[in-house]
């Protein structure tokens, strides 16, 4: 069954800007990507999910002209936090305290060595560690579009700062890293979605040591 979705799903090329992925569809790929594993539980990004028609077409001509964010009908928008700080570092002690019944000493001395590792240091660092769990997340949200029969096609072709600007990022602290458009393949126009999928031989690609 997963391998059977991994193979069903494409960088999809062209969309078919007549049909809207449904919210409950929607919904469904974003409660999973809220799963995803991430460093600490620190979940350290925010997904702006973009369906404005306006606002698609401004992020379609800051991603270099790309037509899937505006021919599908919604676009993930993948905003890792800009550095650690002790605050945000606290929400998430204070999050996991209010989950599993209170901020025990172990709760809150795994949180204040986690702050001494992270605080102060070289803040692109620290965005790269966050952009990281991003990536994370972006990989579940795939395999769920996946599951839901819905299109999805991972992007970094495009200018952050100004995705960034768009979005009203930095005054919230956050740096886009990566996005993600929605929507229905146009199989009738999109040269790759009958090419056979193309990856490494296992002995290229697995080293085994036992």
């Amino acid at each position: 069954m997963l391998n059977d979705l991994l193979n069903w799903r494409y960088a999809t090329k062209k969309m078919d800007p007549t049909k809207t992925v449904p919210e409950e569809k929607v919904t469904a790929i974003l409660d999973a990507l809220r799963l995803a594993p991430t460093s600490s539980g620190t979940q350290p990004f925010e997904v702006m999910v973009v369906t404005n028609k306006d606002i698609r077409a401004k992020l379609s001509e800051a991603a270099f002209g790309q037509q899937q964010l505006v021919d599908g009908s919604h676009v993930l928008v993948f905003a890792a936090w800009d550095d650690y700080t002790d605050e945000r570092i606290d929400m998430v002690r204070d999050e996991t305290g209010n989950a599993r019944g209170g901020v025990t000493d172990q709760v809150r001395d795994y949180y204040e060595n986690l702050k001494g590792m992270l605080v102060g240091r070289d803040a692109d660092m620290n965005f790269q560690h966050a952009a990281k769990q991003a990536y994370i997340a972006l990989g579940v949200a795939m395999l769920a579009a996946a599951e839901q029969e819905v299109d999805a096609t991972p992007m970094e072709g495009f200018d952050p700062a100004k995705f960034d600007e768009i979005l009203g990022l930095r005054e919230k602290g956050l740096k886009t890293c990566v996005i993600l458009p929605l929507g229905y393949r146009d199989a009738e126009n999109d040269w790759l979605v009958d090419a056979p999928k193309v990856r490494r031989d296992r002995d290229i690609l697995f080293t085994r040591i036992d």
